[in-house]
This record gives C-alpha cells, structure tokens and sequence, in this order.
C-alpha cells in the first residue's frame, strides 16, 4: 500500500465536537496504517465565525486523545502569502471565474430567472469578489471510497460560489477554494470529512479541475445521531470532547467508544487503544447507517477505563472533583474502594464525599430501629482498641448475632449515619479509614434531639 496523506480541518468556532473528533481519529488511522503522515490544517478564513481560545482547545482535545500531527498549517497565515490569490486570478484569466460586485446580501437582485446563475458573470468587471464560473448541461462524478458508490450532479443544480472575497474582506478565500488548493499543495491523498459536506463536492469536483489539480480520494462519513433520531449537534455542549472530560469522562474511553461509531473490526472486539486501532484499521469497515451515540455505551467504556487504572493514576484524577484540602493518602487509601462502582471520575465527591466533609443526614433514610442500632453501635465500637477491618467485622457482627438485628437494616442505619447516603464503598472499610474519631461523632450526632 502506497503511504497515504490525510488532513484534519476544522475551523475555530467552539470545542472539539465528537463528530469532528471521529473525522480526526479516522483520518489519522487511514495515514498511519500505510506509514503516511497526518496533517492538523486550522481552517479560519471565516473571520466572523471565530471562537476565542478554539484553536488551543482544538489542539489539546486532538493531543489527549493521543493523535499527533506531522505537519501544520494555518490557513490565514497561508492567505498572507497570497496563494490563494494567485489561483484564484488562474481562473478569472482561464475563463472559469468571474468578479462579481453583487452585495452579499442580496447577489441575485437583477431578476435572473436562475437563480443559481450570478448576473455578474456576464458583467466583465475587473475588481470584485471571485466566483466560480458553473458550466451548464454537464455532469460532475466522483467515487466515494467510503460508502463505496459513484455520486454524481448535473451542473444545472450547482450554484456560481464565492471563492475569494473582495479586497474590502482581505481576500481571503472561501472555504471551497482554500480546501481544494491547500489540499493539493499539501499533497492530501485521501479526503474524509462529514456527509454534510457532500452538496459541496461538486463545487470542488470542478475547481479542481479548473486549476488542472489531481484529485484526491474523498469519502463521506454517516452522520452520528442523537437517541432521537436528530443529527446529534455540535451546539450541543455536552457532546464536545472538553466538556465530556470536565464531566469526568478518561480521553481513552471517549477515543475508543467513538472509534466505533460508523466503523467495526471483522469481528466483535470492542476494546482498542489508538494503535491497536491503526494496526487493523481497514475502510472497509466503515458502516452505511447512521450510528446513534448512545450514553450508556460510553459510560460503559469509561468504568471499564478507569478500572485499567492505578490507584495512584486514579487518586490524581480525582484530586480535580473534590476539594483542594483533600489528604491524598487518605484519598489512596479509598481508591480501591470506590475504584469497581465508578462510571465517571466525576462521582468520586458523590460517593466518597463524606470522607472530607461530613455529610447531611436525612432522618428519612433511617430505618424505625435506627436510635436502637446506632446506641448499640457505638457501645460497641467504643471499647475496640486496634481500629482495624478484621476487629470492626468481628464486633458489629457479633452485634447482630447478640441482638437479634436484621443485618441488612443495621448496616444501612450505620452506612446513612455516617455518610449521608444509601448508595456508598462498603460501609466497614469506610469506617476503618473514617477513622474512629469521626465515625463516632456522626453516630452520635444522627442520635441528638
């Protein structure tokens, strides 16, 4: 197989959307399989649309998740250059572009029955916006090596497109110029970008014909839908790669549930870091029907992650979700604890919370034996010398025994006094960790008037 060059090239306006993520995770794998390289192209030629901070989040999401770019480009700092003007004048001289002076807001205002056709295009003006001249009567193809099928377009359905604004507006190019010769500059030899982005392919099928380009291998990836049905949206916040990891989601666990949304090995494994994933990658695998991006999936990927860490690598990760005062060895100390109950690094304050901060308890959680259970408790507990599981087990469970208790109601009166909650680690190696102190000022305060 020949080394393939691939590009990821968002534009600044927000976070890492998982979508484009998933465009960034294939694009890589389909280079590094063949031992190509992978670009990082910044594409911020829409000045209106730019996002402050967005390209530095753009950057670190993609470094988190592990993709490291050969080669990056800025595609303003390419226009200072005045590349794209240079091809842009290529095609007014070529007879395949015109100046248009039409106002942005209202191009079509000369009462063309087409209005896919600018009135412009006849005008002959030397100064203006460029735009593309669109035959008529001609059909456009191309193969898409994803879905694996010939698309094609009759001119007579592509509208005359802006390629590079005015002088007013820098001329700095469109999003459809800037793609086509950046990619061709940059030696791109495969394409992936999002189905959306296909009612645009005819408009690049030509302009790279125009300049006399070699196309490159383009394929559409399925649109990834919320549990609705809906395209999922990048304007939903939630689903961008920064907020899912301030929710406590691990960037290996989001890498490899995404890694499978629109793609599968040729059997059913499911579990795959970044380079196993590039070691089998095949685009064969790549599915026809939408995935639907599925909540529970991921936070099944994300328990199973974080119970592939270290203790020690775990407590760092929870020193972000609890307060700054925390004692980190005590905080070792509850990881193994907590470790098998997690779906997100987040829940650490939820469930393990009231080893920092005593707890507010609610007389509703206790049980109608609760005042006998927790006077006995403390009887007991009181007299022990050595604070330790194996002591603890033995004396609350020969309380039980003794008094006749329900286990079952005992414990969760000890667990709700002492923590606040039904839902905890297991309640005696808690207490051992509580320490004695502690444990035995929360019974005795659930027990005041």
């Amino acid at each position: 197989m020949s080394k393939v060059k691939t590009r990821f090239a968002p534009s600044p306006t927000g976070l890492l959307h998982i979508g484009g993520l998933r465009t960034a995770i294939y694009s890589y794998a389909l280079a590094k399989k063949s031992g190509g390289k992978f670009v990082l192209r910044i594409e911020d030629t829409d000045q209106k649309r730019l996002v402050t901070g967005s390209v530095e989040n753009l950057k670190n999401s993609l470094i988190k998740s592990g993709l490291k770019w050969d080669e990056y480009y800025v595609q303003t700092e390419r226009a200072k250059q005045g590349i794209y003007l240079k091809e842009a004048k290529r095609l007014i001289e070529s007879g395949n572009a015109f100046y248009c002076r039409c106002k942005p807001k209202n191009p079509k205002s000369e009462g063309y029955s087409n209005i896919l056709r600018d009135p412009c295009r006849s005008k002959d003006y030397e100064t203006g916006a460029i735009k593309l001249k669109v035959p008529d009567n001609e059909v456009l193809g191309y193969h898409d090596f994803i879905i694996n099928k010939e698309i094609f377009w009759k001119t007579d359905l592509v509208a005359d497109t802006t390629l590079l604004k005015s002088e007013e507006f820098s001329n700095l190019p469109t999003y459809h110029l800037a793609v086509v010769v950046d990619d061709h500059a940059m030696g791109i030899t495969h394409v992936l970008r999002g189905h959306d982005w296909m009612p645009s392919t005819p408009i690049h099928l030509l302009v790279y014909k125009y300049l006399g380009y070699k196309r490159p291998e383009v394929g559409h990836l399925t649109d990834i839908l919320d549990p609705d049905g809906g395209k999922l949206s990048k304007r939903k916040g939630s689903v961008s790669c920064e907020v899912m990891i301030g929710d406590g989601y691990l960037p290996e666990a989001i890498l490899n549930y995404v890694i499978l949304l629109g793609w599968a090995p040729k059997d059913n494994r499911e579990i795959f870091s970044l380079g196993e994933f590039v070691k089998i990658f095949d685009p064969r695998g790549f599915q026809k029907s939408n995935p639907i991006f599925d909540r529970a999936k991921l936070d099944w990927f994300n328990g199973y992650y974080i119970r592939q860490k270290t203790d020690k690598e775990l407590a760092k990760l929870f020193l972000e979700f609890l307060p700054k005062n925390v004692d980190y060895k005590t905080l070792l100390r509850i990881t193994p604890l907590v470790k098998e109950r997690l779906t997100k690094v987040s829940e650490i304050g939820t469930l393990a919370g009231f080893f920092f901060e005593k707890p507010k308890v609610k007389q509703k959680l206790l049980g109608k034996n609760a005042s006998v259970h927790l006077k006995e408790a403390i009887t007991i507990l009181k007299k022990l010398r050595e604070w330790n599981l194996d002591q603890i087990n033995s004396v609350l469970t020969g309380l039980i025994k003794d008094k006749g208790f329900e286990t079952g109601s005992f414990f969760m009166d000890l667990r709700v006094a002492i923590t606040g909650s039904r839902v905890t680690p297991p309640i005696n190696e808690s207490i051992v960790i509580l320490g004695k102190l502690k444990t035995l000022r929360r019974l005795k305060f659930v027990l005041q008037p």
